[in-house]
């Protein structure tokens, strides 16, 4: 698996990203945030999780398929190799994913797949190098070939996605080359549209906010060289080490990924999706992520599928639905909803309990008036698609909030799985804790 092999490289980019170990901590006076989403979110279609069933046999990787319906979604996202499927030119090991893309549409999942890495007969690597795969294809247009094929293969696929992370060395060596990349897109977009000219085609996630070793951002790049016109759906991987951003004295992923995405969307882009993000709970020694808890893993995907359902995103992808085995390096196995047997991990849990109580659909709406609130807090108004308001908030600093116009609620905590009658006959005081609460009134 690519993700394995890139660590390394990953290391170096985030630490010329400066992105450095913090804790989720108290601070004095911070700002308060409070965001109001643009559009009607159906989770069904909003949030999708990467899956690595190829990994699996189909019977456990069915438990994995089980699990997500438990959650009410739908929408995966795959990984294929090219030196996998064609490790000699013209030889198919396409058997397994054959029986793979039948078993996802026989369970009425929408899938997008990528292909990443080039084919042994066809690198750009140097003879004898290692992480061969790495480096792009000798011919953009063999390569567009094959994504072609695989989408006249598997007409059930929703979206293809060309590529993964090329801003990183463990993706695109010898180094990061915006020029090398639009090629490739432009070809494969092509390629892919001759098979289905309305089928989505997704360009390649950029991991973090795109940035490269140089300084310079890919998808800035990209947009100087005529990528948006294209019209392929446009990704990033926003990973930080806390749900806000990577300092707790400046939580700044809200102020980053609006300022990004309304450069996308003022450049032409259309559809913009999050095709990676998550934190694993793997166990050390500490490689570019922080350590964290189990508990410490659930609270962090709640508070940013929070975060994102209210941002200018059309769809976003959790990384990932299960833990994987030693194959993968050992942060890599323990970003799952579920363990490698398909059994709940708490983040699981915790976002089964957030999907129940928000319900499949919610429309922007307004939190709580209150005349009362303790200082950095997250703050996101809705109403749910049977009426009743919901209000998402937490603060690193806990506290309580008072609301003078209501009488009574329920306050629900998806972390520890709470429900918790609230009433005052002077307003409601509630109590703000660090992890993501949920009051729900009519």
């Amino acid at each position: 698996m690519a993700r394995k092999r890139a660590y390394l490289a990953i290391l170096a980019v985030v630490a010329a990203l400066g992105l450095t170990a913090f804790m989720w901590g108290r601070q004095a006076d911070a700002e308060n945030h409070v965001l109001k989403g643009n559009k009607v979110v159906v989770w069904k279609d909003f949030l999708g999780v990467n899956a690595q069933f190829l990994w699996f046999s189909p019977t456990l990787y069915q438990l994995q398929i089980d699990r997500l319906k438990a959650l009410g979604l739908q929408w995966v996202r795959l990984d294929l190799h090219w030196d996998q499927l064609e490790p000699a030119e013209g030889q198919y090991q396409i058997a397994t994913l054959d029986q793979l893309v039948g078993n996802l549409q026989a369970n009425q999942l929408k899938s997008v797949f990528y292909l990443v890495g080039s084919a042994p007969f066809i690198t750009t690597a140097p003879a004898g190098a290692p992480y061969q795969d790495q480096y792009p294809p000798k011919d953009p247009n063999v390569f567009a070939n094959r994504m072609a094929l695989l989408s006249q293969r598997y007409p059930s696929v929703d979206a293809w996605q060309v590529w993964n992370e090329p801003n990183l060395l463990g993706f695109w060596r010898p180094a990061a080359d915006p020029a090398g990349y639009a090629s490739l897109l432009t070809a494969t977009a092509a390629a892919l549209r001759t098979v289905d000219a309305n089928k989505p085609v997704v360009a390649a996630g950029m991991a973090f906010f795109s940035e490269m070793p140089n300084g310079q951002t890919m998808l800035a790049a990209l947009g100087a060289l005529g990528v948006t016109s294209l019209n392929t759906v446009i990704s990033y991987h926003p990973y930080t080490q806390l749900p806000e951003g990577n300092d707790p004295a400046n939580l700044d992923f809200i102020a980053k990924t609006t300022a990004l995405n309304q450069t996308l969307r003022a450049g032409g882009v259309k559809t913009l999706w999050s095709t990676e993000w998550g934190w694993s709970n793997y166990p050390g020694p500490k490689d570019a992520q922080d350590l964290i808890t189990l508990q410490g893993q659930a609270d962090y995907v709640v508070r940013r599928v929070a975060l994102m359902s209210a941002m200018d995103f059309d769809k976003i992808f959790l990384f990932t639905l299960s833990d994987l085995d030693q194959r993968a390096s050992v942060r890599d196995q323990s970003y799952g909803l579920l363990d490698i047997d398909a059994n709940p991990k708490p983040v699981y849990t915790a976002l089964k309990n957030f999907l129940d109580v928000s319900g499949p659909q919610l429309t922007p709406g307004d939190p709580p008036a209150a005349d009362q609130l303790p200082d950095g807090l997250f703050s996101i108004g809705w109403t749910r698609a049977d009426g009743h308001k919901l209000w998402f908030f937490w603060s690193a600093q806990g506290g309580n909030a008072h609301l003078p116009n209501l009488t009574s609620a329920t306050l629900y905590d998806p972390l520890r799985g709470t429900q918790t009658p609230v009433s005052g006959t002077n307003g409601l005081t509630v109590p703000v804790k660090s992890n993501l609460q949920i009051l729900l009134w009519d």
